[in-house]
């Protein structure tokens, strides 16, 4: 979906595909075919937007056959879909039953990080439609926490740099311009967007910035005026947003809030969970934790990471964080110029909800993620943007 800013510049909106992951091609076409095309009609668009996730066995199959990469490209022009951004955050296996710490690997020091996305921008250059000569990545924060130091540091920043320079080379060979975003979570190196600044300093290097997940931020308790007042500072570019929301509970200490932050706590993913005091950001690594002892000071409101979906926020007694989503967004795109030209609405945990909150068919999948959308073209459309055609 494209939306004209009244500064004339164009406004992208898609929807993230690891929501359906597929590690392979074949996959990938199967996606496009039963999840993404049937979103589109639901929208009656002529043309809508996904943030493709190409996992490691697919990109490569798209990089080492030129057929393949061409087959792919007709079937998206076949299904009225564009791609102007990819998630090269997950780099294999995450339809797994257990995906959890596994995400984070292989991190910003290890050359296989380096190596598939730089297969990813060789595609997403070759992917872009026609009109568009900007493309943008999102990966993860540089690494976990844990088992981090200072030579693993130097690793990750020298990778970044070869990246940039890779992507200065990829756009004078094709005459697109590919950037990449470090997505600041809970838990890793690159926590919030005011830890990406001093090693994005280190990089110097424009093509390297930030994607801002509002998910993240609310979970983190950022305030998004702060957070892009000090990117502006910093000169740190915001490549691409994430439009999420986080899971809300504002009285932890009560056995009701307890047992329905408990109905989230699944088996699949991390979902870090974080409570802010005047004194601290206290946290856990995952909701469970939380629950399970005294980690977390319950006398002020606490937030998980979990992808809830836009439109449809939990019921009471907790809540989500989409009002924060919206001032963000208003920041993001409201003001005389857009901070940031790619958005994505990346709700990958459908299948992870409670049970009597997820889609039981395809159908119902399609159905949500076409609400999640509308609602957010509502939100650009409130801000002054207009749809196009």
């Amino acid at each position: 979906m494209r939306f004209r800013h009244p500064n004339g510049t164009t406004v992208h909106l898609a929807y993230c595909t690891n929501v359906h992951p597929a590690e392979t091609l074949y996959g990938v076409l199967a996606q496009l075919r039963d999840h993404c095309e049937p979103v589109r009609k639901r929208l009656g668009r002529d043309r809508l937007g996904i943030g493709l996730w190409l996992a490691k066995d697919a990109a490569r199959t798209l990089v080492t056959d030129p057929a393949a990469l061409r087959g792919l490209h007709s079937e998206l022009d076949r299904r009225g879909l564009e791609v102007v951004t990819l998630n090269g955050f997950p780099y294999e296996g995450f339809g797994a039953e257990e995906v959890k710490y596994r995400v984070y690997k292989p991190d910003w020091a290890d050359p296989e990080r380096l190596s598939h996305t730089t297969d990813l921008a060789r595609l997403l250059a070759q992917l872009l439609p026609d009109d568009v000569t900007e493309g943008s990545i999102s990966t993860l924060p540089i690494a976990w926490r844990t088992a981090y130091d200072t030579t693993r540091a130097e690793t990750a920043r020298s990778a970044l740099q070869t990246l940039a320079e890779r992507l200065d080379a990829l756009e004078e060979l094709t005459g697109r311009s590919i950037r990449i975003g470090l997505e600041p979570e809970p838990g890793c190196i690159v926590e919030t967007t005011a830890d990406a600044i001093a090693p994005l300093t280190a990089v110097g290097h424009d093509r390297i910035g930030v994607c801002i997940d509002t998910c993240h931020l609310a979970t983190s308790f950022e305030d998004p005026h702060t957070a892009l007042d000090a990117l502006a500072a910093a000169r740190i570019p915001v490549v691409k947003s994430q439009l999420s929301a986080a899971l809300h509970a504002e009285h932890p200490c009560l056995p009701d809030v307890r047992e329905a932050l408990a109905a989230f706590d699944e088996p699949r993913f991390l979902h870090q969970a974080r409570a802010h005091t005047p004194a601290a950001l206290h946290g856990t690594d995952d909701l469970g934790e939380a629950l399970a002892g005294h980690a977390l000071p319950d006398a002020v409101p606490w937030r998980a990471h979990f992808h809830v979906p836009l439109h449809a926020a939990p019921a009471a007694p907790l809540t989500s964080t989409l009002p924060l989503l919206r001032d963000t967004l208003a920041r993001l795109v409201g003001g005389p110029h857009p901070l940031t030209r790619h958005l994505e609405v990346e709700t990958y945990t459908w299948q992870a909800l409670p049970l009597e909150l997820r889609p039981r068919s395809r159908a119902q999948l399609a159905d949500g993620i076409a609400a999640e959308l509308t609602l957010a073209r509502d939100l650009l459309t409130d801000l002054g943007l207009k749809e196009l055609p």
